[in-house]
């Protein structure tokens, strides 16, 4: 039986736009669906608010990790362009020239992996909240052609959500005002997905909902949080990060929230207290962790109840994370903590993706603010 389905024409973006696009769960991270170029071409890639670069793999491809999907040909888009060395986006920094003057991306990131290829520009179609598409044109963009590293075969790139000029964010400000929002569902729930919007319906707000400020350091990437503490149960312990042997100031923040990035870290002073206190409060059997998650335990049932609450105290607000967000089963009969030691594996403290899950969560760059609140995001 066939059946007969609607076809709207795509729509050219203005300032009152409401675009969507649907976020899927994949092990670790997120995937947003992005339609780019003319024809539009679907693909998946991991939304991360950690990155500035939106990029693809493309043809030809000198070096490339498998993907199912097809890889972009440049050739096949009507609206695709290559940009030159004199165009505003090509003086950020890992940008640079080739021989015939085309701009050039090389990105390497926290875990190793990494990409590099063509700045260049095309059209990219999102879903709208009213049914039709939306085209977002001359849109820039990392077609790669030489990427590696830690991705699966159903992703097929990165979305560029950071806080810097070439992340997606900044280049559709005047439609999206600044404004997007995301729901991760738990990654238990497999084939499961939300939405991330962006515009005026990106707003996190009503019974429950908090507000942080969120601060940005000279054109950088990331949204930096100001952490106060964290506790385990009742218990709190003060949140203290350094730099090269002095104290942050927290009104520059002291924590980063990435959407990209599995796990959340903490400096070893914090860890070392939160790992005790959890231990000591847990009747879950412990089991042999490994280097990656070094505190486990055996998978009952109804373990739930035996994992105390551990809270987030951010400047005028209170993230609390359950059983959920503290715990991932890694492999049958096994559950790990999902929080670390920033300092063992040399990076910078990180809010991780798997305390985001079940939250909404919205960002507004012109206020400067996250605001956050518990939500059933499969029913988003």
């Amino acid at each position: 039986m066939s059946r007969t389905r609607r076809v709207f024409a795509p729509k050219l973006a203005t300032s009152k736009s409401k675009i969507q696009s649907s976020l899927t769960a994949d092990p670790g991270e997120y995937l947003m669906k992005i339609s780019v170029g003319t024809p539009p071409v679907n693909f998946l890639a991991i939304a991360d608010t950690g990155s500035d670069v939106t990029w693809i793999q493309c043809k030809p491809c000198t070096e490339c990790y498998e993907q199912k999907a097809p890889l972009f040909d440049p050739k096949k888009s009507s609206t695709y362009k290559k940009q030159h060395c004199n165009s505003i986006n090509c003086h950020a920094s890992g940008l640079s020239c080739d021989d015939k003057q085309f701009c050039t991306y090389s990105y390497t990131y926290g875990d190793g992996s990494f990409s590099a290829g063509d700045m260049s520009s095309d059209s990219f179609t999102f879903e709208s909240t009213w049914g039709k598409p939306v085209v977002l044109p001359k849109i820039t963009f990392g077609c790669g052609h030489s990427s590696g590293g830690n991705f699966d075969n159903v992703t097929d790139g990165i979305v560029g959500l950071g806080n810097s000029d070439l992340s997606i964010i900044n280049q559709l400000s005047y439609t999206i005002n600044g404004k997007f929002a995301y729901c991760m569902v738990p990654v238990k729930v497999l084939n499961a997905s939300s939405k991330i919007k962006f515009g005026s319906d990106a707003v996190v707000s009503g019974y429950g909902a908090q507000k942080t400020p969120f601060f940005a350091k000279n054109a950088d990437t990331f949204y930096h949080l100001d952490l106060k503490g964290v506790s385990v149960g009742e218990t709190r312990f003060k949140f203290e990060t350094k730099a090269h042997g002095n104290r942050v100031n927290s009104s520059d923040g002291n924590i980063i929230i990435d959407s990209g990035t599995t796990l959340t870290f903490l400096p070893s002073e914090v860890y070392s207290k939160v790992e005790t206190e959890f231990k000591r409060k847990t009747s879950l059997k412990p089991v042999q962790g490994d280097l990656e998650f070094s505190l486990c335990y055996k998978n009952e049932k109804g373990f739930e109840k035996k994992v105390p609450k551990i809270t987030f105290h951010f400047s005028g607000a209170d993230w609390e994370l359950s059983a959920v967000n503290s715990m991932l089963e890694i492999e049958e009969g096994k559950i790990c903590f999902t929080i670390g030691d920033a300092e063992q594996i040399g990076i910078q403290p990180i809010f991780g993706n798997m305390a985001q899950m079940n939250y909404a969560v919205g960002y507004d760059l012109k206020e400067k603010s996250l605001s956050f609140k518990r939500t059933d995001c499969i029913k988003q």
